[in-house]
């Protein structure tokens, strides 16, 4: 419960107001100012936002981390609490030791409020839901890793692993000498630690009974061995994949300028009932990479040359030094000792000098794929822009800038290298374009409130990290409250920062669409054409980079775009997207009027990749048909599908979009439903296969598809029928189905869901009939058990889809394709097979849940104020 906030319209006069409209004057060509974020703790260090791959921001606040969603930052939060620890015991040392040097620092920390010093999220398909681990540092040293509730029914996320535990015990083993064979921990059940948390734990590694003797060493010795434990900052590298495993590395860099590497596996299979799946985690061993302490990470893979990807770790140190390292692809995913080859140093890019570094960011440049872009922010308030050319091995320092006045505590690049901001402890945010080798500032970008101002630095201390958002549209930055300027009896007993939304899809940089088109702008008298123009190019070139099939779909920032300007300039948002399908889909053309290309989608689809009619299924719910939900959307689908395209009841507009929606659907079932005959076919030719083996995919609910077939004859291809006819008995599930309710039996009638025969009654009706979700991927009733969901389309499914679904550039069934596909035909990530987002357990409400796109289309449409009223 957050103390100060007021609904209402407008400011208060001899008070500073905190707001952020939903609606966007008419006047303005951007969408409207999203709402600020309150919290109740304060950062403490750099980097203390981070944005996940599945769309949750974390923000390191004071003794805790709390989880929220960007699109609702007045709804639930996930929290992890982080407490004292007792320090780790590995040996004594002589009291009059403790007056030297080296001993000082430890012998008078006096600090029994840790804070959270540092976080990182891991790439999604980590977590047992296929979503993604936090892992937390303290200021204590302690670095553990969480994952989020799914199953748990709770707002404090679970505790997967104790890294410092699990190092210390390595240490142990090897009596602190860094050799020996590494440990390999698996994580127990959800239910174990469950227990853990209620129950005393058995006899900690950090509790010594009093019989036993630590050894005495010397201060040297012990100050070394604290050093080694002591951790500053995390970073997870993104996933490293071969035909063995699906890895993530965990980076930990300490104070003793070591960096320990943990090698996290995926999950063979994923659940949303629990812990059941155990995934381990490996010590993969030290890089020696700094002689100072450790202070921030990043890591970058190339896949220029899909036969030898390669990784980079960037690392940056408290002398001043920062160094490139090129690690080893394939050891680092399978290498089963502690290998101290398994990273080579490629430049060390800064050396050692009096100034620290404070924050690194890296990216990949969007005009060459195996340059690398490396922002170098440092404790003077400067920051250095680096350009490595990976395959020429060759470095050039593109220039040094005085950006701020204090320590540089956020560097976030934007458009694939094209844009980049900053933010110090002096509160200023700066924003920067990438042109000629050279950066240029332009002004942060902030909407106009007509109704209210907006915070200043008045109120605002410093400026604590930065974070971009999946679509490259906004950039979040945290911010310390200056607690005397807050009002003391309300809001300066409960805030301490606040997360602040800066939209950036508006500015101009210089992004070259393969095909140039003009944007609509007929309706759009009185507004700048070149803002509208830029932001139909940069959120069609964030389109276009979901066409990499290893970027989850996460379009929080586009929808919310495209829903904000479809208020009020309803034209220009179809105009943009049709434009978006002419440029991006094969076989369509730019020159085509408007309302041919929407003829030519519904016809069109065969040839078009199944992740671009992914993206088109979401853009048609999320923005097309907002103003509607799922089950209104099937329904009207349904009868445009029965009258051929007319719907009486409808707008024009909408009818068409329902009707692409609808083709769109039906071709990527057809895809599903061929696939399916296809391997069943192929697999009775694959000896020693079997059902439902770990990892592998094996077609289910054909009888069902072969009903759907029948029940869809007219609109059917005729190549799908031809394989469905082909396929044999043999390996059919029974078509026979029973209601898990009262066992009748339940006839296909409709693959989204069934009803039972049900009870007669003595009137000799039936009155007890039971309406029954399917299986959006087999098309079988579905048991009553917890399901994977889809919060786009709101199908469940209790089976998942093969990958290579996913992965089609067309509606292609010969015999070749299935054979190569089903080689690899694993059970991919949870995805819908409808609309390409990962599926999630259904959470209740009060819950924070990743939410891959925004949905709350009517608090836009109604023009509702957000007050936050704060003293001067």
């Amino acid at each position: 419960m957050v103390i100060g906030f007021i609904l209402s319209s407008g400011g208060e006069e001899g008070r500073a107001t905190l707001t952020s409209d939903k609606h966007m004057a008419s006047s303005s060509s951007s969408p409207a100012p999203l709402q600020t974020t309150m919290l109740l703790g304060s950062p403490s260090f750099p980097n203390a936002i981070a944005w996940s791959q599945d769309n949750l921001l974390a923000v390191a606040t004071a003794h805790f981390v709390t989880i929220l969603r960007p699109d609702m930052p007045h709804g639930p939060r996930g929290i992890i609490k982080i407490s004292p620890i007792e320090p780790f015991l590995f040996g004594f040392v002589e009291r009059k030791d403790l007056i030297s040097g080296c001993l000082l620092p430890i012998s008078l920390y006096r600090d029994d409020k840790p804070v959270v010093q540092s976080i990182s999220w891991s790439p999604l398909g980590i977590s047992l839901n296929s979503g993604c681990l936090l892992a937390v540092c303290t200021s204590e040293g302690h670095v553990k890793v969480y994952r989020p509730p799914f199953c748990d029914f709770c707002s404090e996320w679970i505790e997967v692993v104790n890294v410092s535990e699990r190092l210390f015990e390595y240490l142990q083993c090897t009596e602190f000498q860094g050799t020996g064979t590494p440990l390999e921990f698996s994580k127990r059940n959800a239910s174990d630690e469950i227990d853990s948390v209620a129950k005393p734990k058995k006899k900690s590694l950090k509790t010594v009974p009093e019989n036993d003797m630590l050894p005495v060493i010397s201060a040297d010795q012990y100050a070394t061995r604290s050093a080694v434990l002591s951790s500053i900052v995390v970073s997870w590298s993104p996933l490293l994949h071969d035909i063995h495993a699906t890895v993530s590395l965990l980076a930990v860099g300490g104070k003793s300028g070591k960096i320990s590497l943990w090698r996290f596996y995926a999950p063979d299979c994923y659940t949303i009932e629990g812990g059941k799946i155990p995934s381990a985690v490996k010590f993969v061993g030290f890089l020696e990479a700094h002689n100072s302490w450790v202070t921030t990470i990043s890591w970058l893979s190339f896949s220029v040359n899909s036969s030898n990807p390669q990784i980079l770790l960037v690392t940056g140190s408290s002398d001043g030094s920062v160094k490139v390292w090129l690690g080893d692809y394939h050891k680092l995913i399978k290498s089963t000792e502690v290998d101290q080859n398994v990273f080579i140093l490629l430049k060390e890019v800064i050396t050692v000098n009096v100034v620290p570094v404070s924050v690194l960011s890296v990216t990949v440049h969007v005009q060459c794929s195996s340059k690398m872009l490396s922002a170098i922010g440092k404790g003077s308030g400067s920051f250095e822009i680096w350009l490595c050319d990976i395959s020429s091995k060759e470095f050039n320092k593109l220039g040094s800038y005085d950006a701020h006045d204090y320590i540089v505590t956020g560097l976030a690049w934007a458009f694939g290298g094209r844009c980049l901001y900053s933010c110090s402890q002096d509160n200023l945010v700066r924003s920067w374009i990438l042109r000629d080798r050279c950066l240029d500032e332009v002004p942060v970008h902030m909407p106009h409130n007509n109704n209210s101002s907006s915070a200043s630095d008045d109120v605002y201390d410093s400026c604590l990290g930065a974070a971009v958002s999946p679509g490259n549209l906004v950039v979040a930055t945290v911010h310390c409250f200056d607690v005397e300027k807050l009002n003391r009896m309300y809001e300066g007993r409960v805030l301490r920062a606040a997360i602040e939304y800066h939209w950036i899809g508006g500015l101009h940089v210089d992004i070259c669409l393969n095909r140039p088109v003009p944007f609509y702008t007929e309706e759009l008298s009185g507004l700048a054409e070149k803002d509208l123009t830029n932001w139909g190019s940069n959120i069609i070139w964030s389109l276009n980079q979901y066409q990499c099939l290893d970027r989850p779909l996460v379009l929080l920032d586009i929808i919310l775009a495209l829903l904000d300007f479809k208020v009020s300039m309803p034209r220009y948002v179809e105009h943009l997207l049709i434009k978006w399908i002419s440029l991006s889909f094969p076989g369509f053309h730019t020159d085509l009027p408007n309302e041919k290309t929407l003829l030519q989608v519904s016809s069109s689809l065969s040839g078009v990749p199944s992740r671009m009619l992914h993206l088109l299924n979401i853009i048609c719910r999320r923005v097309m048909l907002a103003q509607l939900d799922a089950d209104e959307i099937t329904r009207i689908s349904s009868e445009v599908q029965n009258t051929k395209g007319e719907c009486c009841s409808m707008d024009e507009q909408v009818t068409k979009w329902i009707a692409i929606l609808g083709s769109s659907e039906r071709e990527l079932r057809e895809r599903l439903v061929g696939f399916s005959f296809c391997a069943s076919q192929t697999s009775k030719s694959r000896p020693g296969a079997t059902p439902f083996q770990t990892g592998h995919w094996y077609p289910v609910g054909l009888a069902q598809m072969e009903q759907w077939i029948a029940l869809n004859n007219d609109h059917v291809r005729g190549e799908l029928k031809s394989i469905a006819s082909e396929v044999t008995n043999e390996k059919r599930c029974s078509a026979v189905e029973s209601c898990s309710y009262c066992s009748a039996s339940v006839p296909f009638e409709s693959p989204e869901f069934g009803l039972c025969q049900g009870k007669t009654s003595g009137s000799g009706s039936n009155d007890k009939r039971h309406k029954l979700s399917r299986c959006a991927v087999s098309m079988q009733v579905c048991p009553s058990i917890p399901l994977w969901f889809c919060v786009c389309c709101h199908r469940v499914a209790f089976r998942l889809a093969p990958d290579p679904l996913f992965r089609m550039s067309s509606s292609q069934f010969d015999s070749d394709f299935v054979t190569k596909s089903l080689s690899r035909a694993v059970s991919s990530k949870p995805l819908c097979p409808y609309c390409g987002i990962l599926l999630q357990r259904r959470q209740p409400d009060f819950l924070v849940s990743p939410l891959p796109f925004y949905s709350s289309y009517n608090n836009i449409k109604h023009n509702k104020q957000w007050n936050i009223y704060i003293a001067n």
